[in-house]
């Protein structure tokens, strides 16, 4: 028979940490009155943490020593940790970041003139399997919470000591496999307690999920949408990007047409031009009939080589073709010339390099 003894002294209940990040407003105010200070500490702390991106309590320095000890006994900042980064000729810079529990992330600062834009991940990794992406090739670790989202942003502003005027989440992952957390990030990025960039500058770019982009019509900001389109012949786009093989590309143009509709915003499309499988003269015609008498704007993207890959980006010529031959039909497009082509810019590339290494 086993006895217990009453009088052996009960373990300790630990409190885990909680990233402070990761609280909601009202999470954070009863925190503070949980310590015992007043509501005006509430704004003050998330001033430290959303606009001035504090990496330890000790920098928030218009708080008392005491409210400072105490936070860093019952919550944490989070923060990431530089793992890599490369800088291109053309100013860009691409980082591998990562997280307290050793996920890692990439994100890319693009300067130009006055201007700083990031692109930013939502996901460690991506279960979407797209064929020509290096992300999709090591699979989905895990989604990544609004606060991981917004920090790779907060990084990239502090690295270039400069403000981020637009955010593209075009980075790892996809975005509206993660819907909740990406949402949440947008309108921390959108507001003026956070990073006060305009929602027209904020940009979500999906593989062409269709129940979430008719979710994300309905969202009152204007947040803006792109969709990796990259064919608009069914086989073709089924081999390119097999993620999103359920959603045909009829069922995508109706909710493109429901979406335009809905928000009166103009979608980009994105194509990325590569050689032999999606630059056809067929391929180019089903393009126009796809776009024509749409609201949309073309991307038509230089795909950055990845080593050992099958997939070739297209000539310039080629690309030059497409913007003209949609021009014919009434569509705009441009070609957007990929940034840090002379370093591992494509998404996926830094992290198999270096982590694997």
């Amino acid at each position: 028979m086993t006895t217990v003894d009453d009088n052996k002294p009960s373990q300790p209940t630990v409190r885990r940490k909680r990233d402070l990040h990761s609280m909601s407003h009202g999470e954070i105010v009863e925190l503070v009155a949980e310590l015992g200070q007043p509501k005006f500490r509430v704004k003050q702390i998330e001033e430290w943490v959303w606009e001035k991106n504090a990496s330890s309590f000790d920098d928030m320095t218009n708080l008392p020593k005491t409210l400072r000890q105490k936070l860093g006994e019952v919550a944490s900042l989070g923060g990431v940790e530089e793992v890599a980064a490369q800088t291109s000729i053309d100013g860009s810079k691409k980082y591998l970041l990562r997280f307290p529990d050793s996920t890692a992330v990439e994100c890319v600062g693009m300067p130009t003139k006055n201007r700083l834009a990031v692109c930013a991940s939502t996901q460690a990794g991506c279960a979407m399997g797209c064929a020509f992406c290096a992300t999709g090739a090591a699979g989905l670790t895990r989604s990544l919470t609004a606060g991981e989202i917004y920090e790779q942003v907060m990084h990239v502003r502090d690295d270039f000591n400069t403000r981020v005027t637009s955010v593209v989440l075009m980075g790892q992952g996809e975005p509206f496999m993660n819907y909740d957390n990406t949402l949440e990030a947008l309108r921390r990025l959108n507001s003026p307690d956070g990073a006060g960039i305009g929602a027209r500058h904020l940009t979500v770019s999906t593989c062409g999920v269709i129940p979430m982009i008719l979710r994300f019509a309905k969202e009152p900001e204007q947040f803006t949408l792109a969709v990796s389109l990259h064919s608009a012949v069914q086989r073709t786009r089924d081999y390119l990007m097999p993620g999103v093989k359920k959603y045909s590309l009829m069922h995508l143009y109706d909710a493109m047409g429901e979406y335009v509709d809905k928000t009166g915003r103009r979608p980009t499309y994105e194509y990325a031009l590569i050689k032999d499988i999606n630059d056809s003269d067929e391929e180019l015609q089903y393009l126009c009939d796809f776009c024509r008498g749409t609201l949309a704007h073309v991307n038509i993207i230089k795909l950055n080589a990845i080593p050992h890959s099958k997939f070739q980006p297209s000539t310039d010529e080629r690309a030059d073709e497409f913007v003209r031959r949609l021009a014919n039909v009434g569509v705009e497009a441009t070609v957007r010339n990929s940034r840090g082509a002379d370093i591992d810019a494509a998404c996926g590339q830094l992290s198999q390099k270096v982590l694997r290494s």
